[in-house]
């Protein structure tokens, strides 16, 4: 997928998009949202511009904290044999954590 082929998704994004109230807050703002400046983004610039969700996307994650990828999501690929209705956080592979007892206790 090209650049060119997102252009039709723009047309109407901001309308329903789940992060449409974040797309203008202030940079400096103590929320955590996505997009916004942190310690780990060096300065850099963090625009983004919402697209409706037709695309399914597929995407490799270490770990998952709640509703968020914890570290780097990884783009796999494309999957056009997925409607977007049916990706949900149920799919998703997610490891318990374990207390740190519980890991270490074998070794008492």
């Amino acid at each position: 997928m090209h650049l060119a082929g997102l252009e039709p998704l723009r047309e109407g994004a901001s309308k329903d998009h789940p992060w449409r109230d974040w797309a203008g807050a202030a940079t400096g703002d103590a929320q955590r949202m996505p997009g916004a400046q942190s310690r780990w983004s060096g300065g850099k610039s963090l625009a983004w511009e919402p697209l409706r969700p037709e695309l399914v996307a597929e995407v490799g994650y270490d770990h998952m904290q709640g509703s968020r990828f914890r570290h780097v999501a990884q783009f796999r690929r494309w999957r056009p044999d997925k409607p977007p209705r049916d990706c949900t956080y149920a799919q998703l592979e997610v490891v318990a954590p374990h207390e740190l007892r519980q890991i270490f206790a074998s070794g008492r």
